[in-house]
């Protein structure tokens, strides 16, 4: 939350100019959008590289933004894989999915379960994940809105979501596909601006404050007098004694004055003003152990209390592997592609773009680590990049940086959560609105508004897990799921719609599970090595990170149901195949092989 006497009108201007840009790019898009396949897909005639960068615009969200930054602060740099992750699940998609999943001819990929399955039962169960999914992967948005203006602005929480929520509306109903291609392309190269420049500037400041290595230091204090607000009640583990003056809540006790925090698990209430003082170890919220230097840069050391690193990370790599060519809103981005061939140099152009990009977050998180161990007291460590400006910089210069900051922030959630809306509306306007309104673009448009209207509301709650955490749980889901059907569904030609639905459903159960309990207990079932013994804690990592069981078990029951079922598979497999794999310049113009304009 914003410190009193903090100016809230820059970080204003900066959101209301996003939205306005965002809004007016949009409104481009009302122009060119008539037809249905423009709403839908842009009429296939995106070109790579305006494609790849309305891709990265989608792509990178909350979770890259300020998530990434928020867990290398917390937990070091083993956190460092989710941007290998993201970045690399690209390579996947790109050489077993990209090219012939664009030659499918589908617009979404309940289209594609049924052009390859034969079967509308496949695709009602993956219209239900799609939904899913993209519910899920919305939520973490609109948290992160409200996180990002609660932080610049002190406004309530749920202003944040409402506020991306009705902007991501306008622009999605304008103009669909097509205009939402011009929104995330513009705001990619937004939020590049915006995370590349600051880092020079506050390099520059670190320089000037000689340099401070994050890594030589001990455990995270504070390098000066700090006072930290509390606006939610917080279990904070203390690893060694601190004096600090609290006004509040202590363990339900009120309490105004110095007093002597012991080892050990303490409840501070909402609305509890601390002051550390200056060369304090700070506590960490309940679920984060205090690691030193030399531990939080050390890969795979278990930093900031996480049990199991070695499962974790193997898991998680898994998962963003094989979950980035199962993401809906990712997808539907290869339908707008003239051709196979076209939508593989748009892989090769994110790849390059995502890369970039993910050079940045790692120094805000140390920085953080620096200038703003604050946070982890609060927990609140996904605001850390916003932070840093006023926490480095003296004014005038910590305002306009702020600023940018703030702008891509508000980026990020809009770009994200208008391609998540497109693919949600898509699904719901062809498979629950379908009839039942006057014409499909009248749907898409009540769809995009069912698609923003729940995962808003449901942003209300108070999630347990980090972002990028929440983000990785999508990636898992989608991983368990629509990758299994993917690959086999392109590659094999003995996958039987039996086996596909079977696969579908054991894999999305169980990994819909983990999520659920996961983001319900958070870090009471993810083994902090105190609260839990060891089976509970290695239990609790396989629910945190699930792709390493749910993956290979969704596989095995699609390959194992599927032979023995041979004989539900679909009579129309070779001429589907010969669909998927055979290059475009060879495929006649008539018949089922038509070219598509």
């Amino acid at each position: 939350m914003v410190s009193p006497g903090t100016a809230v009108w820059p970080a204003v201007l900066s959101v209301v100019l996003v939205a306005l840009a965002t809004i007016g790019v949009g409104a481009v898009g009302l122009r060119l959008s008539r037809t249905t396949s423009d709403f839908y897909v842009a009429s296939r005639m995106i070109s790579p590289r305006w494609n790849a960068s309305a891709i990265c615009g989608e792509y990178l969200s909350a979770a890259s933004f300020l998530g990434v930054a928020g867990l290398v602060l917390t937990f070091g740099v083993d956190i460092l894989w989710y941007a290998v992750g993201y970045t690399a699940g690209y390579l996947v998609l790109l050489a077993l999915v990209a090219a012939p999943l664009r030659r499918s001819g589908a617009y979404t990929l309940p289209d594609f379960a049924e052009i390859r399955l034969g079967s509308r039962t496949v695709r009602r169960l993956a219209s239900l994940l799609v939904v899913g999914i993209g519910w899920l992967y919305l939520l973490p948005q609109f948290q992160g809105a409200g996180l990002a203006l609660r932080t610049v602005t002190g406004a309530p929480r749920w202003v944040g979501g409402l506020v991306v929520g009705f902007v991501v509306l306008l622009s999605v109903v304008a103009g669909g596909m097509r205009s939402v291609t011009f929104v995330q392309a513009f705001q990619f190269w937004l939020k590049l601006t915006a995370i590349a420049v600051p880092v020079v500037v506050l390099a520059v400041a670190w320089r000037s404050d000689g340099a401070p290595d994050a890594a030589a230091s001990g455990v995270p204090t504070a390098r000066e007098v700090t006072t930290v607000r509390l606006p939610d009640a917080v279990r904070i583990r203390v690893e060694e004694p601190v004096t600090v003056r609290l006004v509040g809540l202590l363990d339900d006790v009120p309490t105004d004055g110095d007093v002597r925090l012991e080892p050990g698990i303490t409840v501070l209430g909402a609305g509890s003003e601390v002051r550390l003082p200056a060369g304090a170890a700070v506590p960490h919220i309940e679920g984060v152990r205090a690691s030193d230097g030399q531990a939080w840069a050390q890969p795979n050391s278990g930093a900031g209390g996480r049990d199991h690193p070695t499962y974790r990370l193997y898991s998680l790599l898994l998962a963003l592997f094989f979950g980035t060519m199962g993401l809906p809103h990712v997808l539907v981005r290869f339908y707008t592609n003239p051709d196979g061939r076209a939508a593989r140099r748009t892989t090769l152009v994110v790849i390059g773009l995502l890369g970039a990009f993910y050079l940045f977050p790692p120094f805000y998180g140390a920085m953080g680590r620096l200038y703003a161990p604050d946070l982890l007291l609060t927990g609140r460590t996904d605001a850390v990049v916003l932070l840093l400006p006023a926490r480095m910089l003296p004014e005038p210069w910590a305002t306009p940086v702020s600023m940018l900051l703030t702008a891509g922030a508000f980026a990020a959630f809009l770009s994200t959560s208008s391609g998540l809306t497109v693919s949600v509306a898509g699904v719901l306007s062809q498979d629950l609105l379908r009839g039942r309104l006057r014409s499909s673009v009248r749907g898409f448009r009540f769809g995009a508004a069912l698609a923003v209207a729940v995962p808003t509301l449901l942003s209300f709650a108070t999630l347990r897990t980090s972002l990028a955490d929440t983000v990785g749980l999508a990636f898992a889901v989608a991983a368990s799921t629509f990758c299994p059907l993917l690959v086999l569904g392109i590659w094999w030609r003995g996958l039987t719609r039996t086996g596909a639905l079977a696969g579908l459903l054991v894999g999305g159960t169980l990994a819909s599970t983990a999520v659920l309990v996961t983001i319900a207990f958070g870090t009471s079932l993810s083994g902090s090595g105190t609260t839990v013994g060891s089976a509970a804690g290695f239990v609790g990592a396989l629910l945190a990170q699930p792709a390493a069981w749910t993956v290979p078990t969704a596989f095995a029951v699609m390959v194992g149901v599927s032979l023995i079922t041979r004989t539900s598979v679909p009579a129309s497999v070779g001429r589907t195949m010969v669909r998927l794999h055979t290059p475009e310049r060879l495929v006649l113009d008539r018949g089922p092989f038509r070219r598509e304009p």
